[in-house]
């Protein structure tokens, strides 16, 4: 079977924001304003833009600038330093990884899907 005709059948899993995960950030920013957390931004990819990957930005009392990103990885989410540029780890829900930025949520609250 020729190399490139097998690289086309894979298949990349990788999750995306929904409805739910918007729902459950608008909470988690609302709950955490008084420990600090300031704003976040959800950016969606389009096929007209330069960014490739959905992502949302975190900012935080202490900075001016973003202070974190998450973003799908895989079956993950990634939570990153964005002053340093540098990942922190990898979670199994955007709800955990939001958690290890601020715990305003009781850990393992979701919202409906």
């Amino acid at each position: 079977m020729d190399q490139q005709a097998s690289a086309t059948n894979v298949v990349s899993l990788r999750q995306g924001f929904l409805p739910r995960h918007r729902e459950y950030l608008m909470r988690w920013l609302q709950a955490g304003a008084c420990m600090g957390l300031c704003d976040a931004d959800i950016t969606n990819r389009d096929e007209n833009d330069e960014i490739d990957m959905d992502h949302v930005l975190v900012w935080v009392r202490e900075n001016a600038n973003p202070a974190y990103m998450v973003r799908p990885e895989g079956m993950g989410w990634v939570l990153i330093d964005q002053i340093r540029e540098r990942p922190l780890a990898t979670y199994r829900s955007f709800e955990a990884a939001l958690h290890a930025i601020r715990p305003v949520l009781s850990c393992g609250a979701t919202v409906a899907a």
